[in-house]
């Protein structure tokens, strides 16, 4: 079954993706005065890179080395009273497509995210940890202790 870890830390955070147990993937926190940067990991081996421009800034890329595009994650913004009022974050990833013309009927009409390449099955599990990992960082009320544990399955 897939989880996701998350330990303690102080100022920089690490979140695993394991399946029965054998790590999989790791998402890093570097540490920044003002940007937020995460450096994603499948086994040993860098895959993406998030470096997010500013404080307020509610979207997240995903780019490869050459820094193209590989998925998005965003914030939504709810209104004011829920964000200030409550604690429950609205998260979208993107994962994008890599063929336009592959978009037919009324998808057309939405803004689809055009990304270098398409990402692998365990990529985007360690996406989806890293949105696990925001909210934890950054939107969470419980001041970035983090939880130590998350479980997801079907």
């Amino acid at each position: 079954m897939p989880c996701v870890r998350r330990p303690f830390w102080w100022i920089t955070s690490s979140i695993y993706v394991e399946i029965n147990s054998k790590e999989i993937g790791v998402v890093h926190r570097r540490w920044h005065l003002w940007r937020r940067v995460y450096d994603l990991y499948l086994g040993n081996k860098q895959f993406a890179v998030v470096e997010n421009p500013g404080f307020w800034h509610w979207t997240f890329t995903l780019k490869d080395i050459d820094d193209k595009v590989l998925a998005e994650i965003d914030r939504e913004w709810r209104g004011f009273g829920f964000e200030i009022f409550t604690d429950a974050g609205q998260y979208v990833i993107r994962f994008g497509s890599s063929d336009a013309s592959s978009i037919t009927g009324s998808a057309r009409l939405i803004n689809e995210l055009e990304v270098i390449r398409p990402l692998t099955l365990l990529e985007r599990a360690v996406t989806v940890a890293l949105a696990v990992s925001l909210d934890n960082d950054y939107f969470s009320r419980h001041g970035g202790w983090g939880l130590p544990f998350y479980e997801v399955g079907e």
